[in-house]
């Protein structure tokens, strides 16, 4: 107990007494100074007295897939700087193969007394995953927002970019190049973004009249060196331009074209998706589909911040519109 105080009271920068009087509960103690001593234990790692339990800290956990992907440190940033200006602090988590796991950052979150959840990737954006670790959250009516997959069944309020939207510019804009063969390089089959993207690349060949032939459609991790094996399973499909669903799967899809002999956009054509930093400085340019990470961290802090405020769940999903990023990778298609 003795060094619990004094650790506290060396991180506040107060005496232990006062530690002591906010930790029992007495009077003479500015509201300030009680939040910050109660912020300080959440920090620290030590345990809430019984009866103060039941206070929510100042903290917001922020679960990340991974870093790796530009568009996840923007989005952290984002929503970071809002939490910061509303008076919360972001407890970062990182999920990463062989690590924590995500159901076990949400019972350290729940030991932490967060006041609030962000999930920016996870298990549910996953059909075939594990979603229990998510009742717990439901039980306690844990202010909770996801982005970019709502499950049905799971109620948790959501900010999306449009899917559907965004594969019907990249394989219009492709459409409209010239092309007739085209690939999509998606995700994980059970990956809710990704099927909404498949689902509307099946709606837009249908439209056109063009074949999506099983061998057009590839499904992979979302990284570089994924992308680049995948892409070369469509390359051999004949395809002569290829729609990515990130940047990274992108790039790695102009590393397969290459390594293949062939130029990116004189001979395949490749679109990515997100708009993440850095690709308007690849060699070409990169083609891609923009989210808007700036409006939409400002709505999920909005839903976040309004369901503090109020017991009621928030269980709709909010669509943001994507913006084509037309550059050097997309071009007409080969002729003969």
């Amino acid at each position: 107990m003795s060094r619990r105080l004094a650790d506290v009271a060396r991180k506040v920068g107060v005496s232990e007494a006062t530690v002591s009087r906010v930790l029992n509960g007495k009077p003479g103690v500015s509201q300030s100074t009680r939040e910050a001593v109660l912020t300080a234990l959440d920090v620290l790692g030590y345990e809430r007295p019984t009866k103060l339990r039941g206070e929510r800290a100042r903290l917001v956990g922020l679960v990340m897939p991974e870093l790796q992907n530009p568009i996840f440190p923007a989005l952290a940033e984002a929503i970071g700087g809002g939490l910061a200006q509303n008076g919360f602090t972001p407890v970062l988590c990182i999920q990463s193969a062989g690590g924590i796991s995500e159901s076990d950052y949400v019972e350290l979150l729940l030991h932490q007394q967060v006041s609030g959840v962000i999930f920016a990737g996870g298990a549910y954006a996953q059909a075939d995953a594990s979603h229990e670790h998510y009742a717990r959250i439901t039980e306690l009516n844990l202010p909770t927002v996801l982005v970019n997959a709502p499950i049905d069944g799971l109620g948790f309020a959501t900010v999306s970019c449009d899917d559907a939207v965004s594969m019907e510019q990249a394989f219009g804009h492709l459409v409209q190049l010239g092309h007739r063969r085209i690939g999509i390089l998606l995700g994980p089959r059970d990956h809710v973004p990704s099927q909404r993207k498949h689902a509307a690349a099946i709606a837009m060949a249908a439209r056109h009249g063009l074949a999506l032939d099983d061998e057009q459609v590839v499904h992979s991790l979302y990284s570089l060196e994924s992308g680049q094996t995948a892409a070369t399973r469509l390359l051999a499909a004949g395809v002569t331009g290829i729609v990515c669903a990130s940047d990274p799967m992108a790039l790695g899809a102009v590393r397969a074209v290459r390594r293949a002999g062939l130029r990116v956009p004189e001979d395949v054509s490749v679109i990515g998706y997100d708009d993440s930093a850095l690709m308007n400085c690849t060699e070409p340019p990169l083609t891609t589909v923009r989210q808007p990470i700036e409006a939409m961290g400002r709505m999920i802090l909005e839903l976040l911040l309004r369901q503090m405020s109020s017991d009621l769940r928030i269980g709709d999903e909010v669509l943001f519109a994507p913006e084509l990023v037309v550059r050097g990778s997309s071009g007409p298609a080969p002729q003969g």
